[in-house]
């Protein structure tokens, strides 16, 4: 766990000296909800959804933002990059399992998404007066779910691209259509009902109505659970079985 730790907080260091990455985790979701929640229409009740406003809506689906984009691009380009550079290479001859590096990464990118997540909660109350999750368990265990999805995607990703260009560019054509399906551009009972039933099927769609569910109290609809520990599960393995090391 030293050895761990020591390694984490380097991964953590070099994640901090890259101000794109950085800007990307932890700025676009804020800027988007505070743009999103200056809009006087979007912070108004609505009746047609229970006096529910749109701006409720949107806060799980920028979480989701935040997790599609530092699992499918800043976690699967880092280690692209880590084997395109031969570090993992490098990494086989000293006492330090490569392993252990893939482990250091993911705890790293965790860390982001839970700082992410945090900030935009706590933003989403002083700048609209979102609630607070009304289920709290349940949300935490939506969210688990789905940033382990994400996360799983990203490494199937780093595991078959070649390059670094490549990852970035597999995770940037993946998030646009998973984002779509989880309700970016039109949230929450907004969506059409095919698009709404097609995303309970997609990691963040499924993760998203989950998020949603627990943001109202509710417990989450168990298929939506079962999709996103799917796809966690499906592409952990997958990962695990193709990811090359050198």
């Amino acid at each position: 766990m030293t050895a761990l730790t020591r390694l984490s907080a380097t991964e953590l260091r070099l994640f901090l000296r890259d101000p794109a990455a950085v800007v990307l985790s932890l700025g676009l979701g804020p800027v988007l909800l505070i743009v999103f929640g200056s809009i006087p229409f979007f912070r108004e009740p609505q009746a047609a959804y229970g006096g529910a406003r749109i701006v409720d809506f949107y806060l799980p689906t920028l979480i989701a933002m935040s997790l599609a984009m530092i699992g499918l691009s800043l976690l699967s380009g880092s280690l692209a990059n880590y084997r395109e550079l031969g570090v993992l290479r490098r990494l086989a001859t000293t006492p330090t399992p490569p392993v252990r590096l893939l482990a250091a990464q993911l705890l790293v990118h965790l860390l982001m998404v839970t700082v992410s997540t945090v900030v935009l909660i706590g933003l989403g109350k002083v700048v609209a007066d979102v609630p607070l999750p009304r289920n709290p368990v349940a949300f935490l265990l939506s969210f688990l779910l789905a940033t382990l999805a994400v996360f799983g995607i990203g490494l199937l990703i780093a595991a078959l691209a070649p390059t670094t260009k490549a990852a970035q560019g597999i995770g940037t054509l993946a998030f646009f259509p998973l984002m779509f399906l989880a309700g970016l551009w039109t949230p929450g009972p907004l969506m059409p009902e095919l698009v709404r039933r097609i995303g309970e099927f997609s990691p963040l769609g499924a993760g998203t109505q989950a998020m949603q569910a627990a943001w109202s109290g509710n417990w989450p609809n168990p298929v939506h659970l079962l999709v996103a520990a799917g796809f966690a599960a499906v592409a952990m393995f997958g990962a695990t079985k193709l990811f090359r090391w050198q």
